[in-house]
């Protein structure tokens, strides 16, 4: 029997990420050690994308500023651009971005920083700062722009007055009708001392608050918000940290930045929240979850020391369907030194996330293989197939990770026959004639039995 290992994601530099992953392709990895470093080794934080001119493009946050890097049709990120930060320090640990038309927007949370706006529109032969606030945006901890409103949500901001931090407000609400000089709306809300961080869509603005929990505000009209509900207590509360809404408004997903604390599942109706599940992973050893992105379908963790975690939500409570840990260094007790902030909302599906210690990470996840379903164990599709297609196929078990596969003619020839770790599908490498066709898959279960799996094949 011939047998060929498969394993994509493996890069010979990067032994180090060789073992824990499970459903995800590393593309490629950047890191510069020569910048300025923090304690435990820490240089980076948050990750950002957005596409310019038919080209994807990331951005990366470190202790000296903005880095950007142009996402190439060969998977590789390639430097294009840096800016300095207002405050480039060692002890910088967190910057934000967000995009409104041909700029990002730039924020710190350390030091005597500033609002930068950076103009990407020479994308990709350079990034140039255009305006820099650090008297209204000295701090601060996060930003989000409703883009289809022009309003940008500042959280936890503190101003300066003649290079004196001033003391920090819950959040402002700032119209970008010009996009150069954000004009100030609204500040609040009066009665907590932070917004740690917010979502907005459609003038509704979900507003993680810290230990005070989750509010949602309605913001049509901008100076005089419509306060809408308070989840001040649940289960599993710690403190409120971040949440994404789905892209079909039906489902909000948020995380507590505690020890040990789940990832909330809420239903959405009526723009009102309501936690329906709770899921995670290593939660008994007190793992803590960080930022989030949801699809339709798809929750994605920076999962700090679990690094990247991908859950399916069409399960209750979400089940977990691939991980890539970018943090494998064993440090004892939780550190949060893992990964940061995840981005998975390019067009061509890859993934970034960004680590404290590691840098930025580009990967391919399989969403389409991993999203199908029709009821059995083996799912293939598309079944019938054209000829001169793939055949792609998965295991619908959350613990299989391994497995060997055949495709036999009806003849009792075997046309393919090859072994896959550390993923739980396939596609098939040979181009497959019209005819009928029988897949055999077989694995080893928890008690090592050996599982075997068929299915019928048409190719048309």
């Amino acid at each position: 029997m011939i047998r060929a290992l498969v394993c994509i994601f493996l890069f010979s530099a990067l032994p180090i990420f060789g073992q824990d992953m499970r459903n995800i392709e590393l593309l490629d990895q950047w890191e510069d050690d020569t910048l300025v470093v923090f304690t435990h080794g820490m240089r980076y934080n948050e990750c950002w994308g957005f596409t310019h001119n038919g080209n994807e493009y990331a951005v990366a946050g470190s202790t000296e500023g903005t880095h950007f890097f142009l996402i190439s049709d060969t998977d590789k990120l390639i430097p294009v651009g840096f800016v300095k930060g207002n405050y480039a320090h060692g002890s910088v640990i967190h910057r934000d971005f967000k995009t409104y038309q041909h700029y990002i927007y730039s924020v710190c949370d350390e030091g005597l920083s500033s609002l930068q706006i950076i103009d990407i529109s020479n994308l990709p032969n350079s990034v140039s700062l255009v305006k820099e606030d650090s008297v209204n945006f000295a701090r601060v901890h996060n930003i989000f722009i409703d883009t289809s409103n022009a309003i940008l949500y500042a959280c936890t901001v503190a101003g300066s007055s003649n290079g004196t931090l001033l003391p920090a407000v819950s959040m402002r609400v700032y119209s970008l009708s010009d996009p150069l000089n954000p004009s100030l709306l609204w500040t609040g809300p009066n009665d907590i001392p932070e917004v740690h961080d917010a979502y907005v869509r459609n003038n509704i603005a979900y507003l993680n608050c810290g230990f005070d929990g989750l509010r949602v505000y309605d913001f049509t009209n901008p100076t005089s918000p419509l306060f809408l509900q308070n989840l001040g207590f649940y289960q599993e509360q710690g403190y409120n940290h971040q949440g994404w809404l789905s892209p079909d408004g039906t489902k909000y997903v948020f995380a507590d930045e505690t020890n040990g604390k789940k990832v909330k599942f809420c239903e959405v109706e009526d723009n009102l929240v309501t936690i329906r599940g709770y899921f995670g992973t290593n939660y008994e050893e007190n793992s803590v979850p960080h930022n989030i992105v949801v699809s339709n379908r798809f929750a994605y963790v920076a999962y700090y020391n679990e690094g990247l975690r991908i859950y399916d939500m069409n399960e209750l409570p979400p089940k977990e369907v691939a991980h890539f840990d970018t943090h494998p260094e064993e440090e004892g007790p939780y550190t949060m030194n893992g990964a940061w902030g995840v981005y998975p909302e390019l067009p061509s599906g890859r993934v970034l996330v960004s680590d404290r210690k590691n840098g930025l990470f580009l990967f391919r996840f399989r969403d389409d293989i991993l999203g199908a379903t029709n009821g059995n164990e083996l799912v293939v599709f598309s079944n019938p197939n054209a000829q001169g297609n793939p055949i792609q196929f998965r295991i619908d078990n959350p613990s299989v990770d391994e497995f060997n596969y055949r495709i036999v003619d009806m003849t009792g020839k075997v046309i393919e026959e090859k072994t896959v770790v550390k993923q739980s599908y396939a596609s098939s490498t040979v181009s497959l004639s019209v005819g009928v066709y029988h897949l055999q898959v077989n694995y080893q279960d928890y008690l090592d039995d050996t599982i075997e799996l068929h299915q019928k094949i048409m190719i048309y």
